[in-house]
């Protein structure tokens, strides 16, 4: 379960204990008693946490129900449980899916889109320059968290439909005049959003990877999940799934990842 103070937009697993603290029960009654904790902590150190303003998102990481008729309360208001919620500019879903995160960022590039409209529809500006500024303010919010994405192909399609759209928008085309993509491409200068992906993938990998073994985010690496009962079907998709699929592709090992200057060489993409 995550939980956070919605006036202040802060996370309460981000604020509270790093290191020693013990893991949480994955019953509702455990999640109270260990939130009553962190209440009685905050208010300890001079925070007091909203009761009416506070949700939390419970994450199924199997099949399995747990105290269904029990519910999350701090102190004796009553939480009220979200499906999804926005944090630090991404979308958390507790199903584990990304489409609401892909959706909100094509949002996101569009917003700045319309904010740069000025420029990048402007015939007497030049396509590569134009190029230069979708790459620049367009699409770091398109990509904005795609190193962590278990991407699919639905959400690699939805992604490059509107990016093309933009681009033979810039160009001043339509699909009436039956251009390739690649030539509108060329012309601007841009590389596939696909390409762009996996090179923040395999960059964001690498900074990982050179961590040093005690890092936070080598420990998390490390975590194993058990007494977990899966669904039938195909796994989850996860980010490792993705970028053991990049190595493969364009035949990388994790040792070269200790090199800096050789890894970022080999996973850039121009454009």
């Amino acid at each position: 379960m995550y939980c956070r103070d919605t006036s202040k937009g802060r996370c309460i697993w981000c604020m509270l204990f790093a290191d020693d603290i013990a893991l949480i029960d994955d019953t509702r009654s455990g999640f109270n008693a260990r939130l009553d904790i962190w209440r009685q902590t905050l208010e300890s150190k001079g925070f007091k946490l909203s009761k009416t303003k506070t949700e939390y998102l419970e994450c199924k990481f199997s099949d399995g129900t747990h105290d269904a008729d029990i519910e999350v309360k701090l102190d004796a208001q009553v939480i009220p449980k979200r499906a999804s919620y926005k944090y630090i500019g991404s979308i958390i879903q507790g199903n584990g899916e990304i489409d609401e995160d892909v959706a909100h960022h094509i949002g996101a590039g569009w917003m700045k889109w319309r904010f740069a409209s000025g420029i990048l529809c402007d015939k007497n500006v030049p396509l590569r320059l134009k190029g230069k500024f979708y790459r620049v303010v367009v699409q770091p919010a398109m990509l904005y968290g795609a190193e962590c994405w278990p991407v699919k192909n639905s959400h690699l399609q939805k992604m490059r439909v509107a990016e093309m759209r933009m681009l033979r928008w810039m160009c001043g085309y339509t699909r009436r005049d039956r251009i390739k993509n690649k030539a509108i491409r060329d012309r601007v200068g841009v590389a596939s959003v696909e390409n762009k992906m996996w090179e923040s993938r395999l960059r964001w990998f690498g900074h990982v990877k050179r961590r040093r073994i005690d890092a936070p985010v080598m420990r998390c690496e490390r975590l194993a999940m058990e007494s977990l009962r899966r669904g039938r079907g195909r796994p989850k998709k996860y980010c490792g799934e993705v970028i053991r699929h990049d190595m493969v592709l364009l035949q990388l090992t994790e040792d070269m990842t200790l090199d800096r200057r050789v890894w970022r060489s080999r996973i850039k993409v121009e454009g």
